[in-house]
């Protein structure tokens, strides 16, 4: 099997770990794995003075995790990242859509307790997903 896997970071230890799950995953089927970073907003923020000014993004601080945790994951195989706007459901979601992938990587943060009677990613991205859901085993990286 080839194809693309879709997994969802945020910057968290969790997230990290769903993370190093998905590329263990996408290594077995040796498939490309697409490592995606949701935004809620377009928020902006001006850091510097004078002539010396950056602006930063929600979109662009996305990006960097994506792009951060895609980097040092390693690997033999392909490795994709992207910023996505909206919720992180609905982001991982319309990447799959977009990439056309066979499965979405998630963790199972918030599944427990009171975190599953409001919802969480990974039960938003189950009940909505265009393709298979994996839903990695996390508790043991908070």
């Amino acid at each position: 099997m080839s194809g693309i896997i879709v997994v969802g970071v945020d910057g968290s230890p969790t997230a990290r770990k769903a993370a190093e799950t998905a590329l263990e995953l996408a290594t077995a089927l040796d498939a490309t794995l697409h490592v995606v970073s949701a935004f809620d907003s377009d928020r902006s923020e001006v850091f510097g003075s004078g002539s010396s000014k950056w602006l930063l993004s929600d979109e662009d601080k996305a990006d960097h995790v994506a792009r951060s945790v895609a980097d040092t994951l390693g690997g033999n195989i392909e490795i994709t990242h992207a910023s996505a706007s909206g919720r992180p459901a609905d982001a991982l979601i319309r990447e799959a859509i977009r990439k056309e992938a066979t499965i979405i990587v998630v963790g199972n943060r918030r599944m427990h307790g009171i975190g599953r009677v409001l919802g969480s990613v990974a039960n938003s991205v189950a009940h909505n997903a265009p393709c298979d859901v994996y839903i990695a085993n996390t508790y043991d990286s908070e």
